[in-house]
Order: C-alpha cells, then sequence, then structure tokens
C-alpha cells in the first residue's frame, strides 16, 4: 500500500518526521492485519488483552494456546519497540489511532482483505490531515476518489505518494499533479479522466483535441503542465543535492490517448495499459531507499500546508456549546 505523504496543502505526519513514519506505518498495518486475520480465523482477537482468571482457560484450548503464546509474544515486541520511537501517541487524539474492525463476519479471506483496505485507505486520509497538534478539512471527495484509492491499495508500501501537492515556487503557490516517488525513480503524473470513454488526440501544439462521440472540444496539451512539474521537482531535488531520474506520465485511465510522435522522455498510459502499469508497479520488490527519502523531503521543505490547532478546534467547539 503506497505511503500518502501530502494531499494538497494538508497537514501530514510525514512532515514532522519522513525518517520515522513510513517504517511505523508499515509496522501498523502487518501489525493490525495479523491481528483482523487471526480474529477472524479464530473467532478471538488474539492481541486483546483478557481478563487474568481466563488464562488457565485459554491455556487449556489446545488448538490455538501455542498461537495466542506466539502473537502475544509478537505484540509485547511491537508494543516495547513502539515505546522505544519515543512515540508521540501517549496522550493522542483517538482519531490518530488504528484499530482495524470486523463489524460483520465476511465469508472469505478476499472479502476480509478489501474490508482491511478500505479501513485502512480511511486511516491513510487522517494521517496525511492530521497530527497530534493540527488539523486540516479535509474536503469529502478524497474519500471516494477512486484514482487515489488505487494508487495507495495497488501500490508498495515502499512508494510515497504525493496527490495535487500545493509548493511554494519563488513564495508563490503552485499546484502540482500526482508525484510517485519509487525507490528507483520519481513519476510526474498528469491525468485526463474528465469523460469516459473520451478519445484524446495529442500533438505539440497548445491544445490537444478530446473526442467524446461526435462531439470535439479542445483541451489545453497536457504536457504543458507536465513539463512545468519536471522543471519544479527537478530544481528541488538540484537544491537538495538528490539524483533521481524524474519519469512523465499522462494517464487516463477511462479513456484513450493518440499521441503520434510521443516525446520519448513522455509515456502515455490509457485504458488499454493501465492495468498492465500499474501491475507492473505493484511487483516491484525494491524497499525503500535513502536517495528517495531525500526527494521526498526535498519536496516536503517547499510544501503549502494550510491547518487548524486542535487547541483551537476544542476551544471553538466549547464556545459554541
Amino acid at each position: 500500500m503506497a505511503q500518502l505523504v501530502k494531499l494538497v496543502d494538508y497537514v501530514s505526519r510525514y512532515e514532522n518526521d519522513l525518517s520515522r513514519y513510513p517504517t511505523q506505518f508499515i509496522r501498523l498495518k502487518r501489525y493490525q492485519w495479523n491481528r483482523i486475520r487471526n480474529q477472524w480465523e479464530h473467532g478471538v482477537d488474539l492481541f486483546e488483552n483478557q481478563p487474568e482468571e481466563q488464562e488457565d482457560v485459554r491455556e487449556e484450548n489446545k488448538w490455538y494456546s501455542q498461537l495466542f503464546k506466539k502473537w502475544r509474544k509478537h505484540r509485547d515486541e511491537e508494543l516495547e519497540e513502539e515505546e522505544t520511537t519515543g512515540g508521540e501517541d501517549e496522550g493522542a487524539e483517538t482519531d490518530l489511532a488504528f484499530q482495524a474492525a470486523i463489524d460483520e463476519r465476511p465469508n472469505s479471506m478476499e472479502k476480509l482483505k478489501n474490508s482491511y483496505k478500505d479501513q485502512l485507505f480511511q486511516f491513510q486520509l487522517k494521517w496525511a490531515s492530521s497530527t497530534l497538534y493540527d488539523r486540516s478539512r479535509v474536503d469529502p471527495k478524497y474519500f471516494t476518489d477512486t484514482l487515489l484509492k488505487q494508487l495507495t491499495l495497488r501500490l508498495p508500501d515502499s512508494f510515497l505518494l504525493f496527490y495535487y501537492p500545493i509548493v511554494k515556487v519563488n513564495k508563490a503557490p503552485m499546484e502540482l499533479d500526482v508525484i510517485l516517488l519509487t525507490p528507483t525513480a520519481c513519476y510526474c503524473i498528469t491525468v485526463l479522466e474528465d469523460e469516459r470513454m473520451a478519445a484524446y488526440i495529442g500533438s505539440s501544439d497548445r491544445f490537444w483535441l478530446k473526442k467524446i462521440g461526435e462531439q470535439e472540444i479542445k483541451v489545453l496539451n497536457p504536457t504543458i503542465a507536465l513539463n512545468r512539474m519536471e522543471k519544479v521537482a527537478a530544481s528541488f531535488f538540484k537544491a537538495a543535492n538528490v539524483e533521481i531520474p524524474i519519469k512523465k506520465l499522462i494517464l487516463s485511465r477511462n479513456g484513450y490517448i493518440d499521441y503520434p510522435g510521443t516525446p520519448y522522455e513522455v509515456t502515455t498510459i490509457d485504458r488499454k495499459n493501465y492495468e498492465q502499469w500499474i501491475e507492473r508497479l505493484s511487483n516491484n520488490p525494491s524497499p525503500m531507499k535513502h536517495t528517495q527519502f531525500k526527494a521526498a523531503q526535498a519536496i516536503l521543505d517547499h510544501a503549502q500546508t494550510t491547518a487548524l490547532s486542535r487547541l483551537f478546534d476544542a476551544n471553538e467547539i466549547s464556545e459554541e456549546q
């Protein structure tokens, strides 16, 4: 599951400590999945504290007693590791914690996975819009944004995602499109998804032609935004002494792109090859790299953030009451 590092101009946990939260997210994701999977398989939450007087009864249940011991040991090790990170979770708001749950028992492992992923996606949005002390107001559209959901859910944990981040260039705010940092490359992605089954006819002119049935509409050449995004990212990387290849993509999941004479540095991904493209990325086995972290930090250093203090929110609520 790709990690949502920055969503527009919302405050993000990753801004506070980029070296800590990616690995903490992976640990948390695995821990909660193991917990909920065992709860589904055995009908009991093996990670949940049980009353001490029930200890002997549990140990007599031979069919899972050894498994319980194993996961209890794993839980204690995880908690000990969390304490050594100087965790800020102590006293934190409950909405910053993630506790997967089974509301209705799924009848298959696949449905359980999908339910878990949906919960994890909602949690990702919280991490990408709040910290212990600050909170941004999230536009509801992001909770149902299918592209955002697919990129986060289908790509590996080692991928870092910037979704329409707003950055400062010469003190002026600039909205970029999608930036995906893999362990070995930076993908700058411009998206064309206004209408389903639209066909985009590309050229080197300022405008492309979009065809929807018999209707033809002029749209701004997406390479303009793409080249601008590449230039901005390259300037951030250069200032931070980061060397990472930048790849430019034009993406349309629900339409078709016909771009004769496509520049060699631009790749088009449309309805015909989107599944192959995302499947290929999802099978990337590379772990996170130091250069990747430096590249992400270089972007975060120029990111704009709009947020309210949680204390301010609390005072506001008290006054209303």
